[in-house]
Formats: C-alpha cells, structure tokens, sequence
C-alpha cells in the first residue's frame, strides 16, 4: 500500500476527540503528547470530512484583503528573503550582503530582532479595507520563517511577543477586523520550515567566507554573550535534521514541496508542534477562516495533523457558535478534498463555474513587501483587481487580495490609491457582486475563448489577453441578473448574445435594463442576435467595468 493510501486509512480510524466539551489551548499536555481536538460530528478522516458545507457568510462576502506581513517584510526585498539570504549569488543574499552582513552572522534570526513594525496601526488600515468593500480581513500568523506573529504557547521563544516587535500581532488585526465589522482568518504557512530553511545549513562555496557556515545549525549554547543568548536557534530553524536528497528541488518546490522525491520528512515532535502551535492560534484567536498555504493541508500525506485541525476547527465553531461557521483552505485538492474544506488557487483562476465555493488569492504585488515594486510603479492597478475580482465572482469564487505591508506596518502611497480605487468601484457596482451567485454561464467574449489553463496550484493569472468591452461577465441574484462589460464600448452600445430573445437561460422577456452606478434605466432591444444595450452618452467614472442590472 502506498504511503498515500495507508496515511488516509489510518486518519479514517482516529477518534473525533479524547474530551467530552471543546477543547481549549489551556489544556495540560505531557511533552510529546498530542492534544486532543474538539468533540463534534467532524472526524479526522476525508469520509468524515467531506460532510463539510461552506457557511453563507464566506459565499455572500466575495472579496477580502490579507495582510502577508511578518519578518521577512523588514527588508522591504521582496519574497522568501528568510530563504534566499542564504542562497549564495542570488539577488537577496547580495542584498544582504549590502544591509546586513555575510549570513554567518547575522542570519534571518537577526532579521527578525531589528524588525520593530513600529507605524503599525491596524485599526486605520481595517478600516481602510471595509471602506474599500473588503468584506473579511486576513492576517499572515506565521510564514516559513517559522516566527509565530501571536503570543504562542507552543512556540514560547520565536514569537512576537518576546523577539522583534514584542507585541500580539494576530490580537490586534483580531481586533481591528471585528471592531469594523468584517470577519476574520488567518494564514498558516510554517509547516515547510523543515525543509524551507535547509539552505542555512550551509555555507559560501566560493568568496572570502568560503566554507564558513550560516547560522542554521547554531544551539542555545552558542548564544552566550549575544543579543539572543538564552534562546534555542533550532526553535526557529529546525535544522538538525538531514537535507532533503541531493539533485531534488531544495526542498521547496514540486515534488519535495508536496514531501515527496526525496524530501526530509519531519520528525514526530515538529509535527505534533506544529499542531499545538496551530490548535492554540484558533482556540486563542477564533479566526473564521483559516488558510493554509500547503498541498491539501499541512504535512499531507506524511502526518494527520492537517486532519486533526480540521476536524477540530469545524468541530470548535458548531460547538461555540451553534452551526458550523468555519472555513478550511487548502490548494491542490481532489474531488473529495474540494467537498471538504475551501480549495484555494494561487495566482490564477479556474476556467469554468465551479460547483462549490472556491476562491483566488492574490497580491497586487510581491506577496512580502518589495520596494522595488514601488520604486518601478509596477503594481497591479485597481482595474486589473476589479476585472479579477467580477471574473473570479462569475465562477462562484472570492477574492482574497494581498496588500503587502511595509516592514514598519505601514502601506505606502501607491497601495492607498489603489485601494482608495477599488473602494469607489465598489461603491457604485457592490450589488452585483455582494450576495451574488453564479449565473447559467459565467460569460462571453474573446478572454474566455482563449482562456489559459491552471498550472499547478494555479499561476495562470496574467496570461490571457486583456479584457475589453466585448467581454461580459454575469452574476444573479433573486430575479435580477447583472452583467458587467468589462469596458466603454467606443460607440456605447454592447450587444449581450447570451440574453437574446430566444436564450434558453431566460423564463421571460427582458423588462428594464440599468446602469447601477447611476441607478439610470438604459434604452435596449432583446433580439434573435443578442441584449442590444444603449449606454449612457456621458461616460461614468471607473468605466473600466460597468455593472447592468437587468430584471
């Protein structure tokens, strides 16, 4: 049998829970020893699992903003710095270089004791991304860095509460987000540490500090006489284990990222760590949506833990608020997986309305902030997020859409205008998207005819030709249908061929046709060809994408 299927029949035979009630992060456990998870009617098995219904509140949302900020923002570089320091030439370890020193001394643990996030104000950015119609707010609690952004019980030494800020990230976002209303999750990527971090185990192969080895396998005992004397290394690096095999991908990508072709796999106690760490993030938090940034969940197929937390979170939402309010996202899923959590797609969108809910996440630049973005003006603009956002809705998704954050804690100048742009579209066309549910077809035009398929957990994003005027994408809700023209047609007519008078997709004739950001009836004529449709002759602002609401 292979490892795969015996991993699936065994999480099949876990019990649901070793207590009665649910369970809380307080509970004793011996060292070693996993805690129990919550008593419920979820298990930790797919059987059980793929009971599972995606609450309405998630369905009705469509878009929310996440904050992907931790440590590795503090060096304003751009993505996995807390890796690619250590990769000797690469365009971040020269950076390093320049700002730091060699990474024989001062390693990513240093990184994380000069960053301070001292302009964080997560209550004037929440509401900044309500008013921009962000309808659930997402904050990063750990990344593959492996620093716990939260007063971690199970991670007592490497997390913000006594290195680098020294204060309760995840509190304060939890905070801020439910003081504005929105609902709030959390992102969980520090499963991968195992392996993500195996490049601090060596050293320059070439250069004066040839041979000289980084920091990843320091123990508390080299720490005397430094700013982190006391504090274990390996707590943060977990690097005193075999590298993953020669000739794989580090570790990190394709094969080895899903802990197969030769990876190393964890170790028990990284495991069950990883989920008393996780377990207390949603006990202490009460996040309503957790992302996990795995293959299916974290440690699938290597370990249950993925299972355990599943089960637990669904389980703990019935228990304390009396249905089952919790989602679950995961990337990479089967048919089965798909049922039993929300499946995520990364950069990129699916091709098709998708049976269940699903959702898109995104960033309107690198997902750790990079200053060179801002320096090359080189964001997405507020248009391309609108046409991702009406295109992911048409398909039954949401859009979750990352605003990288400074290593201070603030945004900059051209993230606010972008924002403060999607927030006045949002303004004027909300209805159509807020509440909505797929139509009988998600579109028309020459961006779905030439559609570029997904690769991997997506990263198709980008690839198809613009959208124009003469794509349409529709969404439904009670006996309205809305159809947004993804542009202002030069001679202010659009013609809606899956409307025309003899549409299967129509119980009756067309009675009114308008502009929703002006409220404005519009002249139309419903054809053997098509929804002949008249716009108004003065163009409206943020016409990029126009919501008609037809009844």
């Amino acid at each position: 049998m292979k490892r795969r299927d015996l991993l699936k029949h065994m999480g099949a035979a876990l019990p649901a829970a070793a207590l009665s009630g649910v369970a809380t992060a307080a509970d004793a456990v011996a060292p070693g020893a996993a805690l129990p998870i919550a008593s419920g009617p979820f298990a930790p098995a797919w059987d059980s699992l793929d009971k599972y219904q995606v609450p309405d509140w998630f369905r009705n949302a469509k878009f929310g903003i996440w904050a992907h900020w931790g440590p590795q923002c503090e060096p304003e570089f751009g993505d996995w710095y807390g890796r690619l320091m250590y990769e000797e030439g690469s365009d971040a370890y020269r950076h390093h270089l320049r700002k730091y020193g060699h990474p024989s001394q001062f390693g990513f643990k240093d990184v994380i004791h000069r960053w301070k996030a001292d302009k964080w104000q997560p209550d004037e950015l929440v509401a900044m991304y309500k008013k921009a119609g962000a309808r659930y707010f997402v904050a990063m609690a750990n990344h593959h860095d492996n620093l716990d952004l939260y007063d971690s019980r199970h991670q007592p030494e490497w997390n913000v509460t006594k290195v680098g800020p020294r204060k309760d990230l995840i509190a304060g976002w939890s905070k801020a987000a439910r003081a504005n209303g929105l609902r709030f999750g959390v992102s969980v990527h520090a499963a991968h540490a195992w392996t993500w971090y195996e490049l601090a185990q060596g050293a320059d192969k070439a250069g004066p500090h040839a041979g000289v080895a980084y920091d990843g396998n320091l123990t508390r005992l080299d720490g005397l006489g430094k700013w982190w004397e006391g504090l274990d290394p390996q707590g943060l690096y977990a690097q005193r284990h075999p590298l993953s095999k020669a000739g794989g991908d580090g570790g990190v990508q394709y094969e080895q990222w899903h802990w197969a072709g030769g990876a190393a796999i964890p170790d028990q106690a990284y495991c069950e760590k990883f989920f008393h760490r996780t377990r207390d993030l949603i006990d202490s938090y009460d996040p309503d949506l957790v992302y996990y940034d795995d293959t299916v969940l974290p440690l699938w197929p290597v370990s249950d833990v993925g299972l355990r937390l599943a089960a637990h979170m669904y389980n703990r939402s019935i228990a304390t608020k009396g249905k089952l309010e919790a989602v679950v996202n995961g990337k990479i899923l089967n048919p089965q997986q798909r049922r039993s959590m929300v499946w995520d797609i990364e950069r990129g969108q699916s091709n098709q309305i998708e049976e269940l809910p699903w959702q898109t996440c995104t960033c309107i630049g690198n997902w750790h902030y990079d200053r060179r973005v801002y320096d090359n003006r080189s964001y997405k603009s507020a248009q391309t997020v609108v046409h991702t956002l009406i295109d992911v809705v048409s398909k039954n998704g949401n859009l979750l859409l990352n605003i990288p954050v400074r290593g201070n804690g603030s945004i900059d100048a051209q993230e606010r205008a972008i924002v403060g742009e999607i927030g006045r579209w949002m303004a004027r066309n909300g209805e159509a998207i807020y509440d909505t549910r797929p139509w009988a077809v998600f579109g028309e035009g020459p961006v779905m005819e030439e559609a570029v398929q997904m690769s991997g957990a997506g990263f198709n994003e980008g690839k198809s030709k613009p959208f124009s005027a003469a794509d349409i994408r529709f969404t439904a809700k009670g006996e309205s249908v809305f159809a947004f023209v993804m542009g202002w047609p030069q001679d202010g007519k659009v013609t809606i061929k899956s409307l025309r008078s003899a549409s299967p997709y129509l119980k009756k004739r067309i009675a009114r046709v308008e502009l929703i950001a002006n409220g404005f009836p519009l002249a139309f004529r419903q054809t053997a060809d098509g929804l002949e449709v008249t716009l108004p002759r003065d163009q409206p602002p943020l016409s990029y994408a126009n919501a008609l609401k037809i009844s």
